[in-house]
């Protein structure tokens, strides 16, 4: 996850091998897709260290996940 933030912190569209996109009928709320059944919702979260993305990660797991995003 790293990479995931520096992207962010640097202003860059996440690399495309994470697969990120919005969710539909849950604005705000972004899904993270790192492997086959690898999935995470998270969304931005207000400023707390200068110049850093603060992301509050709101769910981890499989597929599954979407049910409750």
């Amino acid at each position: 996850m790293h990479d995931f933030k520096s992207d962010l912190a640097e202003g860059r569209q996440p690399r495309p091998g994470l697969r990120v996109k919005g969710i539909k009928g849950a604005p705000g709320i972004f899904e993270l897709t790192w492997a086959p059944d690898g999935r995470a919702t998270w969304s931005y979260g207000g400023e707390r260290f200068e110049g850093e993305p603060h992301i509050i990660w709101r769910r981890i797991g499989t597929h599954d996940i979407f049910k409750n995003p």
